[in-house]
């Protein structure tokens, strides 16, 4: 089991909580795959495609269940990342926590994710 991260609106979290699947924001359908992020990748996403939003949920998904609809693909500099090439059941999510940003304007992380 790895632990993989999504950051998301809150307003689609919502969504996904109350139809029990989420099935990706606009970028993730124009892709083809949801985009995910290691623990690690998680500040410089949220930096990189986030910057300056509000209302933003950050959540913890087991990828046990994904088989071969997970994938580690290149992405930035040539490092590898999680997309799924399915649906993302919301029971796989074991943690959220809100994304809000500090006075600063950056993302506050929970403390707890490395």
């Amino acid at each position: 089991m790895t632990i993989i991260y999504k950051i998301i609106d809150r307003d689609e979290w919502d969504a996904a909580r109350a139809c029990g699947r989420y099935t990706g924001s606009r970028d993730d359908k124009r892709d083809g795959f949801i985009h995910f992020s290691t623990a690690q990748q998680s500040r410089e996403t949220a930096a990189k495609h986030f910057s300056g939003q509000d209302n933003l949920m950050l959540l913890a998904i087991d990828d046990a269940g994904f088989k071969s609809a997970l994938k580690w693909e290149a992405s930035r500099a040539g490092a590898l990342f999680p997309h799924l090439y399915a649906v993302l059941p919301v029971s796989s999510v074991k943690q959220s926590w809100p994304l809000p940003l500090n006075k600063d304007g950056v993302h506050e992380f929970p403390d707890d994710l490395k």
